[in-house]
């Protein structure tokens, strides 16, 4: 299968956000504000100058065991059953700027949605006490950030930043919230070899996440790990499916005054499937893109299924 020219950009036109990555894991309540699992086909490309937007709804379900505790609104709880839904609406300039020989692209995300969790709080030297849940719907951080990209022939690479603003809507003293209250900084890199003539693609991306504390719990979760990847085949100028990974691992231990559990340190892996349709509506170029993950060997966070359900459009091209 060759993918020709025009059918190419228009297809990395509508899955820029993918190439740059979104925002919102032992980390504080067993989270990270990068979302693992972003990243997929085609994340190391940045496609033509122009403004693009994309929408992400992400989904998340995972437990954690009596025998596994978590530091989770300035409590300690076990017995965890917890469930996210959040809509994540991004809007990406690829501009015409030029930086070390790459191309500069500018992006913002604000998510809002909300997360259900059912545990079971931990009382030092006893055990597993009274039974407590939470729900909320509402806003998170936005995240802010920028990637530079580079081209050579098949192979594309990036190298970019995330920033958490906290100033989305925090729930202080509860153990569901959907914003983090706190600073982060994400740095990642992420290349793509894409073979036109055949349609292979295989993608992958690291980075490095390091976060503030937040003032509500007197926690610093520690520096994060992260690496993805994706191996899928083009069958057509309009469909594409792939296998797709996730690895995390904190590299630093958690600290603060309530960082009571100590040097507590997370890692976890995920395995998945991805299938990707490319359209047009009227005259532009659309994007849909499925990914699915199953979790396993978590160590000091949950373990769950996770899931994105992408739609990505340019709403203004300045260059082809």
């Amino acid at each position: 299968m060759k993918l020709s020219r025009g059918g190419l950009a228009g297809s990395l036109a509508a899955l820029l956000a993918a190439s740059i990555g979104t925002a919102v894991n032992a980390a504080e309540s067993g989270v990270g504000f990068y979302l693992l699992g972003t990243r997929g086909p085609l994340a190391g490309i940045i496609p033509p100058p122009g403004v693009y937007l994309q929408n992400d709804v992400y989904f998340y379900s995972g437990s954690a065991d009596a025998g596994r505790d978590l530091p989770i609104g300035g409590r300690v709880v076990a017995n965890i059953d917890a469930n996210a839904y959040i809509d994540l609406v991004t809007a990406i300039w690829s501009t015409e700027v030029q930086l070390l020989g790459g191309n500069l692209a500018l992006v913002g995300t604000l998510p809002f949605g909300g997360q259900d969790v059912t545990a079971s709080a931990v009382i030092p030297n006893v055990g597993l006490g009274a039974s407590i849940s939470d729900d909320v719907f509402t806003i998170g951080d936005p995240v802010v950030g920028a990637s530079i990209g580079w081209h050579s022939g098949n192979f594309h690479w990036t190298v970019g930043t995330l920033v958490n603003v906290p100033i989305g809507d925090y729930q202080q003293g509860e153990i569901a919230n959907v914003a983090f209250n706190r600073w982060g900084a994400d740095f990642s890199a992420a290349a793509t070899w894409l073979n036109p003539s055949t349609g292979l693609d295989i993608s992958g991306g690291i980075g490095v996440t390091f976060n503030g504390e937040n003032p509500a719990t007197d926690y610093r979760t520690g520096t994060e790990f992260h690496a993805e990847w994706a191996i899928s085949q083009n069958f057509s100028e309009a469909f594409s499916a792939g296998i797709v990974g996730y690895y995390y691992h904190q590299l630093t231990g958690d600290s603060g005054a309530g960082a009571t559990l100590g040097d507590f340190k997370g890692e976890v892996a995920a395995l998945g499937l991805t299938a990707g349709y490319n359209f047009k509506l009227a005259e532009t170029p659309v994007s849909f893109r499925a990914k699915i993950y199953r979790e396993f060997s978590a160590r000091n966070r949950l373990e769950g299924t996770s899931g994105f359900l992408t739609l990505s459009m340019p709403i203004g091209m300045t260059g082809q």
